[in-house]
């Protein structure tokens, strides 16, 4: 099937109908891989044949601080397109900055916007002041012009799942929100848009960032600190990876268990690309 491309909130309302049955929606910047792929698919699996499968494709200018990425963010839409059809989508929404924000492109002084609250403050949030200010308020622009009932989004970037979850939830808004597992290569890596940004050689560094995870799991039985320093000792092996945090939290960001299930976070720069990963751990025996 081919998915329909619409640029504009206007030609959305109208193209868009209401449906039978219920519409989910995934939110993107595009550069679609196939961790992409894998929330489209579910998100046709969860509202059936007579359901709307609606993605939307933004690179979003209010998440990226000054001296980041924005520019060089990979934009490749008419693939998108393609890819999206081939996964089950029906429509693809890819507005311009304009669209979302009116002729500012951006924040005002005197703007409405999100805030994300304590938990945007850490991990994240303490490298990039701002970055979910910018996150969840473009989510909740997008949600009030697709409407959806299931909105589905990448484990990937957990601390962003798990801040527009609470965000949906603290504000009533009438939408399901789900995670979904990340896609890795072979070799664990997490796919990424950011990946094709890498040299073969940073390509290669890049394993690190799993091998961390791995090791800090595997020593989480011995309680957060020790996961933190096996995570470290992984990364410290490897020349060519600048660590920004790893961090051992609960599965709400709060502070790591002394036992139970927690969260491994990590965010590292090979080269000029950033990277984020995570992984479910138990602490404790």
């Amino acid at each position: 099937m081919s998915a329909r491309l619409l640029m504009t909130a206007a030609e959305l309302a109208a193209e868009a109908p209401e449906r039978t049955g219920p519409r989910a929606v995934v939110m993107t910047m595009g550069a679609l891989h196939e961790g992409h792929v894998e929330l489209m698919r579910e998100a046709r699996r969860r509202v059936g044949s007579d359901g709307l499968v609606l993605l939307t494709v933004f690179v979003n200018p209010t998440q990226f601080a000054a001296g980041e990425d924005y520019d060089t963010y990979p934009r490749t839409l008419r693939t998108d397109v393609e890819m999206a059809g081939e996964a089950g989508v029906d429509v693809v929404f890819a507005p311009d900055a304009v669209e979302v924000y009116g002729p500012a492109r951006g924040f005002t002084h005197d703007s409405v916007t999100v805030d994300a609250g304590p938990l945007g403050d850490i991990l994240e949030g303490a490298s990039r002041p701002g970055h979910f200010r910018g996150v969840l308020t473009v989510v909740a622009k997008l949600m009030g012009l697709t409407r959806p009932d299931v909105a589905l989004f990448g484990e990937k970037d957990y601390q962003q799942l798990v801040l527009i979850t609470r965000m949906v939830r603290d504000l009533s808004l009438p939408a399901q929100i789900i995670g979904v597992p990340t896609v890795r290569e072979a070799d664990g890596v997490a796919r990424s848009s950011r990946n094709r940004n890498l040299s073969e050689a940073e390509r290669a560094t890049a394993r690190a960032v799993p091998r961390a995870l791995e090791a800090a799991a595997a020593a989480a039985s011995a309680g957060a600190e020790a996961a933190v320093r096996a995570g470290r000792a992984a990364i410290d092996a490897t020349p060519g990876v600048d660590l920004d945090y790893l961090a051992v939290t609960d599965v709400d960001l709060g502070p790591a268990p002394s036992t139970g299930p927690a969260r491994i976070l990590i965010a590292v720069r090979v080269g000029a690309t950033r990277l984020i990963d995570n992984r479910a751990a138990t602490v404790g025996p």
